[in-house]
């Protein structure tokens, strides 16, 4: 029996996409460099049931299994290759509890971030890590790359917050791993090897994860400043006044694209801006001691304010960056982190890349715990432009490892970033990663060609 015809046998009908155009649609995630190969079939998963039929043909086939969240990847960690089966895990969204009691919910994979973030908030709770691609990713997905966003610096990534897994081993077994408890010491930590894995060990299927009370609404600081590295002293030096629940930067080329497309009267001239806000009971001292900081630093301009409206309309110029970007053609998102006293030397590396190459790239992201994005836009149409920022892109992970620092802080190494792993990891500790990988699926079926 062929792998197709024990899936058509083993599943309904309507959870089989044979169809190579539909097929097509689950072929790649949101990685432009990466290649996307020509899968055997593809499962729109709706149940537990569903994940072990399918893996536990894939294993008496030897079928390579890529299981997909909702896409929204940036490593091309979802990309198919030829011959496999795409697993998809998207209709599989259900909140299946809220315990307020506890703190905690309890969701399907394909639960979108956002909607999870809604329904709790409902109830006075807080979900919070914050990818940007809040509204469209998947809980599973983050789960996949350990993914986190703005309020990392405060709060920490998606690992930090899961409690709990269910998950099917490539062989069909359910295995349970974590608990609801808040502290939990019992046996090698098993949620925390999957979480970041992406899909490489197992299908995640269920995740329980830790919820907060409702923020206090945040003050928000913003600062022009005349080069990165005054902004980057900054960065280091608010560390000494507060903790703050969002510290992001965006450099010159950033500025600029975002002031083409939303004429916000920001100054075209600035290195750098910084926003930073803080939710602590004492959230405007905060942000005015900041605020005192940055000037003193430097800044040619500051504003602090605790109107929440205000805060947002600031927030929002950060938030509009890859939209503003993508008016001028197509953009190669990079993921990188430093050291935070290195902020302002990664920055001036991919600006010197950005003149060697004669490409536009535009820096911002996370200051607050080093984690930037530097953003390729170049013409689609172009081959030698596409060349040339692929090129660029692994210049800026080399800058990133030279000053000590990771090839990626929540996007996952995926497919484009393989490369690069062992100048980042020991041979040892990439030899124990395998072994893992061999632990856990001894056929070596699961998304092979990702991750380590």
């Amino acid at each position: 029996m062929s792998a197709i015809e024990g899936l058509l046998a083993a599943l309904p009908a309507d959870r089989v996409v044979t169809d190579p155009d539909v097929m097509d649609q689950y072929r790649h995630d949101r990685a432009l460099t990466a290649t996307a190969g020509k899968p055997l079939a593809v499962v729109r998963a709706q149940c537990v049931d569903d994940v072990v039929a399918t893996l536990e043909l894939a294993t008496a086939t030897n079928t390579p299994v890529v299981t997909r969240g909702a896409g929204t990847g940036l490593a091309g960690g979802a990309n198919a290759i030829d011959g496999c089966i795409v697993l998809s895990t998207a209709a599989m969204n259900r909140i299946l509890s809220i315990d307020v009691g506890q703190r905690t919910a309890t969701v399907e994979p394909g639960v979108l971030n956002g909607d999870l973030a809604t329904a709790v908030a409902e109830r006075g709770l807080w979900y919070a890590p914050d990818p940007s691609s809040r509204a469209i990713c998947s809980i599973g997905g983050n789960v996949a790359t350990n993914a986190g966003g703005a309020c990392c610096v405060k709060y920490g990534v998606t690992g930090d917050h899961v409690l709990a897994l269910k998950a099917v081993l490539a062989n069909g077994t359910v295995i349970n791993t974590g608990s609801s408890v808040r502290k939990n010491v019992a046996g090698l930590d098993l949620t925390k090897i999957l979480i970041g894995s992406e899909g490489t060990l197992a299908v995640v299927v269920e995740v329980t994860v830790r919820l907060r009370p409702a923020p206090r609404p945040p003050s928000t600081l913003v600062a022009i400043f005349p080069s990165c590295e005054a902004a980057g002293a900054a960065v280091i030096a608010i560390d000494a006044v507060a903790e703050f629940s969002l510290v992001e930067v965006m450099d010159r080329t950033t500025i600029n694209a975002v002031e083409d497309h939303l004429t916000m009267g920001l100054d075209r001239s600035a290195g750098a801006l910084l926003v930073v806000q803080s939710d602590s009971a004492c959230a405007y001292d905060d942000v005015v001691a900041a605020d005192e900081v940055c000037v003193a630093l430097g800044a040619s301009y500051t504003a602090a304010t605790a109107d929440v409206t205000e805060g947002a309309a600031i927030l929002h110029a950060r938030h509009s960056a890859i939209p503003a970007l993508e008016r001028s053609g197509a953009t190669l998102l990079d993921d990188v982190g430093v050291p935070k006293p290195r902020l302002a030397e990664l920055i001036a590396g991919v600006e010197a890349i950005a003149t060697a190459r004669n490409l536009t790239i535009a820096t911002f992201g996370h200051a607050g715990d080093g984690n930037l994005h530097p953003t390729i836009v170049y013409d689609p149409a172009d081959p030698i432009a596409f060349e040339t920022a692929k090129t660029a892109f692994g210049e800026i992970l080399d800058v990133a490892l030279a000053l000590g620092g990771t090839i990626t802080g929540e996007h996952g190494v995926g497919q484009i970033k393989r490369a690069w792993l062992p100048s980042q990891v020991g041979e040892t500790e990439r030899a124990l990663m395998d072994g893992i990988r061999r632990v856990f699926d001894p056929s070596g079926i699961l998304n092979p060609g990702k991750a380590t």
